[in-house]
C-alpha cells in the first residue's frame, strides 16, 4: 500500500510536496494509517485532534492517545475541546452538522496561523460509497453522486482510492495502533446503518464492487464536466451580469429544451431548495419571487434578476445634518458649494439651500410618494414613474430617495425634483453628487 499511495500522491497531488501539512487525526485506524504513510515519505506534517466531548471518558482517551502517539514519533499536535452540544442547541444544528462546523472552522484558523499550506483528511473509498449512498436516498443533483472530491481548496483527501480493508491490513501489517469508535457501532446514525446493513450487501452480491463503484463515480465525474462544460457556454449566451445583479434572459433560454438543468446548475450555489417554484418563475407574471436565505429571483417581464438579499431594512432613515456632513451610508453623497450651475445629469444636481430643511433624510420609497419630475411639468406619484421607468420589483428596492422633510429632493441617481432644483433667482447653490 506505502508504493501504490506513493505512487498515488506524486501523480494526483505533486504540490505537496516540500509543503507544510495539518492531518485531521481523531485516533481511529484510518488517520493514524494515513500518518504513518506521510512519516514513512518523509512529509512535513502536523496534526489536529478534535474532543467533541460526546463519549465522555472514551473522547478523553482518543485525545490522550493522539497526544502520546504524536510526543513518541515526534510529530506537532494540536488539540482542542468543543462543547458540541451546547453549540449544536445554540445554532439548532444536528450533533454530526455542528462537529463538522466546529472541526472544519478551526482547521482553518490553524492553517492560517501556523502558516501550513494544506489540511490532509482520512477519507476513503468505503467513505465515498456511503455518501453517494445518503445523497442518492435523499435526492440529489449530478454533483451529489459524484462522490467526495479528492480535493477542496486547501483540503486534500489522498485516501479515497483506498478501501477500509485495505487501510485496516496495512496497520495490522505495520503494527499500528489506534482507537475504535464505538459510536461507529451504533445502527442510531443514517451512515452506520449504510456501512453495517446496506453496503455489505452490495459487497456479497457483487466481490469486486469497489471496483466497479469507482469505475462508475469515474463516469459520472466524466459526465458532471461535460455538464459543467455545455453550462458555462449557454450562460455566455443567456446570462448578462449586471453591477449589482445577474440577468437570465428567458427568450434565450427557452431556446434550449433542458433549460431547467441549466437554472440549476447556475442557482444551486445561492441557496435555492425550491426548485419548482424556480421554474414555475418562467411562466409566472412579472413581479413574482423565490427566497433563499441570501437571495432573491424575480421574475421581471423577459427575464430572471437574480440578486443579494440586502440587510438595510425598507425603514432604515438616514440624516443629513449639514452640507458640511459626510455621507458613506447607505450611498456616498458629496455637498458641495456652489457659485452658479443647473442641473447637469442623473449622477449630480445642483439645489438651492435656501429651500431645504435640514436634517436632511435618505430613505427608501413608501406608497404615497410623489415628486416633481425635473424636465416635466406637474407633479408625479413615484409609482407611477418607477412603472414608466420600467424599474423591477428588487430596483425599487434599492432606490433611494433624498428628502427635505417629507418633499423628495432627488430620486438619487436618476432625477431631481423641481422644487429644489436652481434658478435665476438662486442666492446659495449648492451641489449634490453621487459618487460610485
Amino acid at each position: 500500500m506505502l508504493t501504490k499511495f506513493q505512487n498515488h500522491i506524486e501523480q494526483s497531488f505533486p504540490q505537496l510536496k516540500d509543503k507544510k501539512l495539518l492531518l485531521a487525526v481523531s485516533g481511529g485506524v484510518d488517520s493514524m494509517v494515513l500518518m504513518h504513510l506521510f512519516q514513512q515519505l518523509h512529509y512535513d506534517i502536523a496534526i489536529a485532534h478534535c474532543n467533541f466531548q460526546l463519549r465522555g471518558l472514551e473522547s478523553d482517551g482518543d485525545e490522550l492517545f493522539v497526544q502520546v502517539k504524536s510526543e513518541k514519533l515526534q510529530v506537532k499536535s494540536y488539540c482542542i475541546r468543543f462543547d458540541t452540544e451546547s453549540y449544536s442547541k445554540e445554532n439548532k444544528l444536528s450533533i454530526q452538522l455542528a462537529a463538522r462546523k466546529l472541526r472544519y472552522n478551526w482547521f482553518q484558523e490553524l492553517l492560517s496561523e501556523n502558516q501550513l499550506d494544506y489540511l490532509v483528511t482520512a477519507h476513503h473509498l468505503d467513505d465515498n460509497v456511503e455518501t453517494f449512498l445518503i445523497n442518492f436516498i435523499r435526492g440529489t443533483g449530478l454533483d451529489g453522486l459524484t462522490g467526495i472530491p479528492p480535493q477542496n481548496e486547501n483540503i486534500i483527501r489522498p485516501l479515497l482510492p483506498f478501501s477500509r480493508k485495505e487501510i485496516e491490513n496495512y496497520a495490522l501489517d505495520n503494527k499500528i495502533q489506534w482507537r475504535e469508535d464505538s459510536s461507529n457501532a451504533s445502527d442510531k446514525y443514517f451512515r452506520n446503518k449504510l456501512r453495517h446493513d446496506i453496503v455489505p450487501v452490495f459487497k456479497e452480491l457483487n466481490i469486486g464492487f469497489l471496483d466497479s463503484f469507482q469505475n462508475t463515480l469515474h463516469h459520472l465525474q466524466q459526465a458532471g464536466s461535460l455538464v459543467n462544460d455545455a453550462s458555462k457556454l449557454v450562460y455566455e449566451k443567456v446570462v448578462e451580469q449586471k453591477e449589482n445583479h445577474v440577468e437570465i434572459h428567458l427568450k434565450a433560454l427557452l431556446q434550449f429544451k433542458n433549460y431547467k438543468a441549466y437554472l440549476f446548475q447556475w442557482l444551486k450555489t445561492y441557496g435555492f431548495s425550491a426548485w419548482n417554484d424556480i421554474y414555475d418563475l418562467v411562466d409566472a407574471q412579472s413581479g413574482k419571487q423565490v427566497f433563499s436565505e441570501t437571495h432573491i429571483l424575480l421574475k421581471d417581464r423577459e427575464k430572471l434578476v437574480l440578486s443579494e438579499r440586502k440587510t438595510t431594512t425598507k425603514d432604515a432613515v438616514f440624516f443629513i445634518e449639514s452640507i458640511d456632513s459626510k455621507v458613506n451610508i447607505p450611498l456616498k453623497l458629496v455637498f458641495s458649494r456652489f457659485s452658479g450651475g443647473e442641473y447637469v445629469n442623473s449622477n449630480c444636481i445642483f439645489v438651492d439651500k435656501d429651500k431645504l430643511k435640514f436634517p436632511l433624510i435618505i430613505r427608501k420609497w413608501k406608497e404615497g410618494d410623489y415628486f416633481y419630475p425635473s424636465v416635466m411639468t406637474g407633479k408625479k406619484k413615484l409609482s407611477k414613474y418607477f412603472k414608466d421607468e420600467k424599474y423591477s420589483l428588487i430596483d425599487k428596492e434599492n432606490q433611494w430617495l433624498l428628502c427635505s422633510e417629507d418633499q423628495i429632493i432627488w430620486v438619487i441617481g436618476k432625477r431631481a425634483d423641481n422644487r429644489f432644483i436652481t434658478n435665476k433667482t438662486t442666492q446659495n447653490p449648492i451641489k449634490i453628487e453621487l459618487e460610485e
